[in-house]
């Protein structure tokens, strides 16, 4: 039997983009910002496939292609909570790549609670994610956060 002896995969995604989604946020770099996937086609040409843009007006795009985890911690997945956990991720995944300043954090958790309670969430529950993400969240815009590739076996 052939086959490749090892397998390289990240892990730690549970959700995909299948749909661009579009949303101005108070973030305003410089120049356009990419977040992409580069991957080879069936002839062997190098494809860019791209994930997130952020444009110096703001305009925040993540693209079908992009995945995320939800939500974080001892909680559970709600469509109430599917934006507002999708645009926190790209916002803190921005900060540690480099792109913007770390102390976008803020502004991150701030609209995780904004886009929640607009979506329906209750009160309560949308303050007490922005409670954790703001007391536990340090960690998760350290680069080293970022998923790593690993491999099997």
């Amino acid at each position: 039997m052939f086959r490749d002896k090892t397998l390289f995969y990240k892990k730690g995604y549970k959700y995909w983009v299948t749909r661009p989604y579009r949303i101005k946020l108070d973030i305003h770099p410089s120049k356009i910002l990419y977040i992409s996937f580069k991957t080879v086609d069936l002839k062997g040409n190098i494809v860019e496939i791209p994930m997130v843009t952020l444009n110096p007006s703001g305009l925040l795009i993540v693209y079908p292609s992009y995945v995320w985890d939800g939500a974080s911690g001892p909680t559970w997945d709600t469509k109430n909570s599917m934006i507002g956990s999708l645009i926190h991720d790209v916002i803190y995944q921005l900060i540690r790549l480099g792109f913007i300043d770390s102390n976008y954090k803020e502004y991150a958790d701030k609209i995780l609670h904004d886009l929640c309670e607009a979506d329906g969430m209750y009160s309560c529950r949308a303050r007490l994610w922005w409670l954790a993400v703001t007391l536990f969240g340090r960690n998760a815009i350290k680069p080293s956060s970022e998923h790593l590739e690993e491999v099997a076996p």
